[in-house]
C-alpha cells in the first residue's frame, strides 16, 4: 500500500469515529506512529456499544489531521 493509500484509510478511521460521536482523550506518540484514544461521550453511550477505541496511526499526514481534529474538537469544548 502507498503512502497515500495508507494516509487515506488512517483518515477514514479517524473521520468515522468522530462522526459516530467519538472524542480524542489521549495521544501516546513513540517510534511508531502515534496511538490516538477515543472516547464516546456518556450521553452518547448505549449499554451495549464500545466505550473506547483506540487507533495506531503511523503517516506524518494522518498524524497532522487528528492533530487539527484535535484542535477543532478543543475549540468547541473550551
Amino acid at each position: 500500500m502507498s503512502d497515500y493509500q495508507e494516509f487515506l484509510a488512517e483518515r477514514d478511521e479517524i473521520d468515522y469515529l468522530i462522526q459516530q460521536g467519538y472524542v480524542i482523550k489521549g495521544v501516546t506518540e513513540n517510534l511508531s506512529g502515534a496511538f490516538v484514544e477515543f472516547e464516546l461521550p456518556l450521553h452518547k453511550r448505549s449499554n451495549s456499544g464500545q466505550q473506547y477505541e483506540r487507533l495506531h496511526i503511523k503517516t506524518a499526514d494522518a498524524r497532522k489531521y487528528f492533530s487539527v481534529q484535535l484542535i477543532n474538537q478543543n475549540k468547541q469544548t473550551g
